[in-house]
């Protein structure tokens, strides 16, 4: 029986694009350095700057645009950066080190990461593993949450900053809900002023529900730091109102993940991404060709053998892997707008999985590290079986994939094989990030029965970020998820075959 798929069930509103879109950061990014100046200026008196991004918001560019404006303020000498990790770290130096000049940005690394430094980043930036190597009259210092508050009194020592007194006029902080509150506080007094960038949807450190701090339920040294400071009358706070990531098609979702936002809008217009599929036939035509509409995707696939485990499912892969080898057997195109600065488009460019450049064409992501297992080799099966080229396929944790981008993406659902919702599976953030990744297509694949599964699932106790009711309404969240999705179901036999 050939698949039928449903259009989502979810309305989509009004939305503007282009240079009207990206206005609104640019807009939302003006306000945020004229608080910055107005601390520095000593006219305001915030300690906390954030600006929450949506996923593929263009933070960077913000924090970039922050950054410099703080280091060309009269009363700033010294600006810090970090973030929770390196490999968050190494591209914001090395694009601050070409926006700025080499000789006022310091990337300060660990002996053990220096191998790790790419060639383009030692071009970009001065990169020291040594705090007695960092230039005096260095602008810009960059390092980890761990470096900076682990060699804080080396530091102030090589810039002569004397006992209390901070390091930095400004500490800027890259995807900061990534960064937990108790490394937070290691490096929160290195500057009067902390302004965090970062994207609220994507995975806590922890799930902000559980608290493993005895003694104070208020208090969690494992959540974002942000949320400590939502309410705070020293917290200046600001939503970038517009996403660069997604097509059109998939602002709806993204809307959902974003659901307490005043507005969100994309720069991608309607007709701005599409994608070329090479001649198929059967299934794999009637799925792909719904991916190519820019349209989330959801195909079900029901008549499969039981899986050994909910993250061990071999036939679900099975099938994957034969849809993908479809797609993968001849050439397809990515064709897509590219825009200027200020969200205008400017040309158009197409793409082959022929000769593949800039971010994956696709990526396969699964949430626990057994079935990422299994969808790696099965990657590895079809690169060499069509000899694909790098930038192809790959795969990967969602985990690990966070801040990253890719044209296609192909998941398994996080809940597919259930029998009940539990703290992973059911995680909010798990599944954004698996869902804002892609800018030209995203198929989910599930075992059949979700609906099911989220009608019969009990309710779990305590209060939800941003949902009324009981902790994070998994049922409901993933309910309204859903609605955002074209869905069609796959019937196979019992031996895989459909």
């Amino acid at each position: 029986m050939p698949i039928s798929f449903t259009p989502p069930s979810a309305t989509s509103v009004e939305a503007v694009h282009h240079a009207s879109a990206a206005a609104g950061n640019v807009e939302a990014t003006s306000n945020a350095i004229d608080i910055l100046n107005e601390v520095l200026d000593g006219t305001s008196k915030y300690e906390r700057i954030l600006l929450r991004a949506a996923a593929g918001a263009g933070k960077s560019y913000a924090l970039k645009r922050m950054v410099a404006d703080a280091v060309a303020h009269p009363r700033s000498t010294r600006v810090g950066v970090t973030a929770f990790a390196n490999k968050q770290i190494f591209p914001l130096a090395e694009a601050l080190g070409i926006a700025l000049g080499k000789e006022r940005v310091c990337l300060y690394v660990s002996k053990g990461q220096i191998a790790n430094v790419s060639d383009s980043l030692l071009a970009a930036a001065t990169v020291t593993i040594d705090y007695k190597s960092i230039p005096k009259e260095i602008e810009v210092v960059l390092g980890t949450s761990h470096m900076l508050g682990l060699t804080s009194r080396l530091l102030k020592a090589r810039f002569g900053v004397q006992g209390n007194d901070p390091l930095f006029d400004v500490l800027f902080v890259d995807e900061a809900w990534q960064l937990p509150l108790h490394r937070y506080r290691k490096v929160e007094r290195l500057a009067p002023l902390v302004v965090g960038v970062g994207d609220v949807g994507q995975l806590p450190p922890l799930d902000p529900g559980q608290n493993p701090w005895r003694g104070d339920p208020g208090y969690n040294p494992y959540r974002a730091w942000p949320t400590a400071y939502e309410g705070d009358a020293q917290t200046w706070a600001v939503d970038l109102p517009s996403v660069w990531r997604p097509t059109a098609e998939q602002l709806p979702l993204w809307r959902a993940f974003y659901g307490d936002w005043d507005r969100l809008d994309c720069v991608a217009a309607p007709g701005d991404r599409s994608t070329t599929l090479p001649p198929m036939t059967g299934d794999s035509a009637e799925v792909w060709a719904q991916v190519a509409t820019g349209t989330p995707t959801l195909l079900e696939v029901d008549g499969l053998e039981e899986p050994e485990a909910a993250d061990i499912d071999m036939p679900l892969i099975g099938v994957l892997e034969d849809l993908l080898a479809d797609l993968l057997e001849g050439e397809f195109l990515i064709h897509q707008k590219r825009y200027d600065a200020a969200g205008a488009p400017e040309s158009r460019v197409v793409i082959s999985s022929n000769d593949p450049s800039g971010d994956p064409l696709i990526s396969v992501l699964a949430t626990r590290n057994q079935a990422v297992d299994d969808a790696t080799e099965m990657v590895e099966r079809l690169i060499a079986r069509f000899k694909l080229p790098e930038g192809v396929i790959r795969a990967s944790t969602v985990d690990s994939w966070q801040g990253q981008t890719n044209r296609i993406t192909v998941a398994i659902h996080p809940l597919s094989g259930a029998f009940q919702l539990d703290e992973f599976n059911s995680a909010f953030g798990r599944l954004a990030v698996t869902s804002t990744r892609a800018t030209h297509g995203l198929l989910m694949l599930a075992r059949a029965g979700l609906d099911d599964l989220l009608a019969t699932a009990p309710a779990r106790p305590g209060t939800p970020l941003g949902e009324p009711g009981t902790r994070q309404l998994p049922r409901q969240t993933h309910q309204r998820i859903l609605r955002c999705f074209a869905r069609g179901t796959l019937e196979v036999s019992a031996k895989g075959d459909s």
